[in-house]
């Protein structure tokens, strides 16, 4: 079978459909998926996943969409019950296929970690905060957008991985204690 062309909604990047697929859902979905092709048995069913999980995508790799989903609980809410509508439609339409219905499990997984992820950010956000205050000045501590795109790329500018926080030490002494507490903080 030919190779297809990206059908995940805003993947501009280098990865293929199939590694973000893998990224979110594991390698084995993405045989099912190749499966469910072969018999025929995807079509608007696979569109809804691709486009949530091209939601999951934009937003893991933009710290600005990131920022506005961790401040507007609101617009979070809303982006989640939208993921989880269209995977509902997923499981209506499975009509008791086995296959259809692991991918469903699978997907609602994926966007349950993905929602988690923000509780979980905002918690090490405050840790990090707290620990990087015992070592530099507050202002040299940046969630930002900005920041965090700024040093999300070399010369490639992928920016696939964007860095957690910013630190900019005041000085080389900083730097040793700065070092250990992103060590420590499992940055």
């Amino acid at each position: 079978m030919p190779e297809r062309i990206r059908e995940i909604p805003y993947n501009y990047t280098s990865f293929s459909d199939r590694e973000i697929v893998t990224r979110f859902l594991g390698g084995a979905i993405w045989s099912l998926i190749e499966e469910l092709r072969g018999e025929r048995n995807t079509g608007i069913s696979a569109r809804m996943l691709l486009e949530v999980l091209g939601d999951m995508w934009v937003v893991t790799r933009n710290p600005y969409l990131q920022e506005d989903l961790l401040e507007d609980v609101g617009r979070r809410k809303a982006l989640i019950e939208a993921m989880h509508h269209r995977l509902g439609q997923i499981e209506a339409r499975a009509d008791g296929n086995l296959k259809a219905l692991e991918l469903h499990r699978a997907a609602s997984e994926a966007v349950n970690r993905f929602a988690d992820q923000f509780e979980i950010d905002k918690k090490l956000r405050e840790k990090v905060r707290r620990r990087f205050k015992k070592i530099t000045r507050k202002d040299n501590v940046d969630f930002g957008g900005l920041a965090r795109v700024s040093h999300a790329t070399d010369a490639t500018d992928w920016r696939v991985e964007p860095p957690f926080v910013v630190v900019s030490p005041d000085t080389e002494e900083e730097v040793i204690d700065i070092v250990q507490a992103c060590i420590d903080l499992e940055l």
